[in-house]
C-alpha cells in the first residue's frame, strides 16, 4: 500500500495539474484594431448564434434611429418569448431604453418593439441587418430576425466566430454602442413604470479589462458569447460558439493573448513622412488614419512599411498618389492610401503693413 502511494505522488509531480482547454465548438481571438486573427478553431464554421444576434440589431438601430424617439408598445410584443424585459402594451418607452434592455437583459420583447419602430417608418430592420453584414464582409452570415430565436419554419440566424468578431470589432468603435454594452446596471423609466436592469455579461463584473459583450443561448445553439476587452492600448475581441465554459474561456484567452502580444503603431497620421523620396519637390504626403497592430516579439523583427508612389506630374491637391503597405513576413497585412498636396509658402509681410495692423 505504501508503494502505491509513493508512485501516485511521483505522477502528480510530473504531470501538469492545470490544463486550460477551450471547450467551444468554434472560437476566435481577434485584434479588433487590425482585424487580425490571433488564434482560433473552426472560425469559419457556420453555426447558430442565438442572442449574440442583438449586437447587429443594436448597431443598426443606433446608426439608423433617433435614440430619444419614443414608441408605444403594441400587440407585437405578445409574440416574444424567452428572455425579456417585461414591457407591457400601452407603455411609452424610448429607443435608447429599449437598446439597454436589449443588450443588458437580452430582451426579445425589446427586439420586437424596435422592429415595430422601423416598420412604422416603412423600413425593414432585418434587411438593414443583412445589408450591414455584407458591408462588413460577414460573408457567412444571414439574419432572419432581430432577436436570435429559431423561427417556426426552422430558419435561424447563422454566422461564424470570424464574422461575429468582425461585427463586434466594428460595433465597439461606436460611442453609444460601447456605452450601452459596457454598462453594468441601468435604470429605465417609461410613462408607467421604472425598471432596473443588471447586465447578464458576467465578465464585466469579474474581469477588470472587459468593456462589453453579449451573451446568447437557445437549446439548439447552446451557449454563445461575444466579448471585448482592452489593456495597455491592446483591444481584443473573443467569440465562442457552443461553449459550456464560456466566461472562464474568455477570461483565460484574454490573459494569454494580452501577455503574448505587444502593440506596435506602424502608421501615425500626425507624423507621417516619406524619407529619401526624390521625384516630388515642394509637396507634402499624408495619410488619413493611424494603423496599429498586435505582434509577438519574434514577429516585430519581420515587420516592414513599404511605400509605393505613382509618378504624376499633373496631380491635384489631396489626390491619392500611392499606398503605405504594412508587411509581415513579406505578406501584405494592411494598406493605407497616401495623399499628396503642394506645400504653400507663406508670404512675408512688409514692415509698414505690420505697423498698420498694430495701430488697428
Amino acid at each position: 500500500m505504501k508503494k502505491v502511494l509513493v508512485f501516485i505522488s511521483i505522477l502528480l509531480i510530473i504531470i501538469p495539474i492545470k490544463i486550460k482547454a477551450i471547450s467551444a465548438s468554434s472560437w476566435i481571438v481577434m485584434d479588433s484594431d487590425s482585424k487580425r486573427v490571433l488564434a482560433g478553431s473552426n472560425i469559419n464554421d457556420k453555426r447558430l448564434i442565438a442572442s449574440t444576434t442583438k449586437i447587429m440589431t443594436a448597431i443598426v438601430t443606433i446608426e439608423n434611429a433617433k435614440l430619444n424617439d419614443k414608441i408605444v408598445v403594441d400587440e407585437s410584443v405578445l409574440k416574444a418569448y424567452g428572455s425579456a424585459i417585461y414591457i407591457e402594451i400601452g407603455e411609452e418607452i424610448s429607443i435608447r431604453d429599449l437598446l439597454y434592455g436589449l443588450m443588458l437583459r437580452s430582451g426579445n420583447d425589446a427586439a420586437l418593439v424596435i422592429k415595430k419602430y422601423f416598420e412604422n417608418k416603412k423600413i425593414d430592420l432585418v434587411e438593414l441587418m443583412n445589408e450591414k453584414a455584407k458591408k462588413l464582409k460577414m460573408n457567412d452570415t444571414i439574419f432572419y430576425n432581430p432577436h436570435g430565436l429559431e423561427e417556426n419554419d426552422g430558419k435561424a440566424n447563422t454566422s461564424t466566430s470570424y464574422d461575429m468578431a468582425l461585427l463586434m470589432s466594428y460595433a465597439i468603435k461606436n460611442k453609444d454602442f460601447k456605452t450601452i454594452v459596457g454598462t453594468k446596471s441601468y435604470k429605465a423609466k417609461t410613462d408607467k413604470k421604472t425598471y432596473t436592469w443588471k447586465n447578464k455579461n458576467k465578465l464585466l463584473f469579474n474581469y477588470e479589462y472587459c468593456n462589453g459583450g453579449k451573451t446568447g443561448f437557445t437549446k439548439l445553439a447552446k451557449r454563445t458569447l461575444v466579448t471585448t476587452a482592452s489593456k495597455d492600448g491592446k483591444n481584443l475581441v473573443v467569440v465562442t460558439l457552443n461553449d459550456g465554459n464560456d466566461f472562464n474561456d474568455h477570461k483565460n484567452l484574454y490573459e494569454e493573448y494580452f501577455k503574448k502580444y505587444e502593440l506596435v503603431k506602424l502608421i501615425d497620421k500626425n507624423k507621417f513622412k516619406i524619407y529619401n523620396e526624390s521625384y516630388y519637390k515642394g509637396v507634402k504626403f499624408y495619410v488619413k488614419k493611424d494603423f496599429q497592430m498586435l505582434v509577438t516579439k519574434g514577429e516585430r523583427e519581420n515587420l516592414k512599411l513599404n511605400i509605393i508612389l505613382e509618378k504624376n506630374d499633373d496631380f491635384k491637391n489631396d489626390q491619392v498618389i500611392g499606398k503605405a503597405q504594412v508587411l509581415l513576413n513579406n505578406q501584405n497585412v494592411y494598406e493605407e492610401d497616401i495623399y499628396i498636396v503642394k506645400k504653400t509658402i507663406a508670404k512675408k509681410e512688409n514692415l509698414w503693413n505690420k505697423i498698420k495692423k498694430w495701430f488697428k
